[in-house]
């Protein structure tokens, strides 16, 4: 979780791409306003990052266990490196499309997420519903900051650049963003540490 979490707090510094187009929030010092930097992306992307990478194994009570070295080298892992850099790659790319930025965000995520499936297919159960449950958890916040701010959202978001779709009060952009986030980073420690996800009865006889 904590190497999750320092992983993904660097990724606070692209909030200038997203600073007025998609969203224009307040922050200490009035960082964010000024110069498009702030502090609070990146505790935010640290959160993130930790809370996302063990949602699943948590919840469904699951526990890792190694990937033996003879099977590390089967030949869909050739392309290990760049599917754990999928999103990175394809995010410039999309950019470059003139979207809002969190449509590239949330597709070069998506993508990131189905090259680690097509990388490893034994993640497949931990991806999806790692999407399905990360975009839960992040609907809940989402709903919280609402109730105890009214018409947040509505100063705060750049809702005139987005679709309009609201769920629950919620920018449909939001909820996608916490899924395709979700689907990506669940997987996120197990392929770079060449680990399985199962139960943990699975897990100790691997070990031993």
């Amino acid at each position: 979780m904590t190497l999750a979490s320092v992983l993904t707090m660097p990724f606070g510094l692209t909030e200038p791409i997203f600073v007025p187009r998609y969203w224009n929030p307040p922050s200490l010092f009035d960082l964010a306003r000024r110069t498009g930097f702030d502090i609070e992306s990146l505790i935010f992307c640290f959160a993130l990052g930790g809370v996302g990478v063990v949602l699943y194994v948590a919840i469904m009570r699951q526990a890792l266990a190694p990937i033996q070295l003879a099977e590390r080298h089967a030949h869909r892992h050739r392309y290990h490196r760049i599917a754990l850099l999928a999103p990175v790659i394809a995010f410039p790319a999309l950019y470059l499309l003139g979207w809002n930025p969190i449509y590239p965000a949330i597709l070069a995520m998506l993508l990131g997420g189905a090259a680690t499936v097509a990388c490893r297919p034994d993640l497949m159960q931990n991806t999806l519903a790692g999407g399905a449950l990360f975009a839960s958890y992040y609907a809940l916040f989402m709903l919280l900051l609402e109730w105890s701010a009214p018409g947040y959202i509505n100063r705060v978001w750049n809702l005139a650049d987005l679709s309009g779709l609201f769920v629950v009060g919620i920018p449909v952009e939001e909820l996608l963003f916490g899924f395709a986030f979700g689907l990506y980073w669940s997987g996120i420690y197990e392929h770079l540490a060449w680990r399985r996800v199962g139960p943990a009865a699975v897990a100790r006889a691997h070990h031993a």
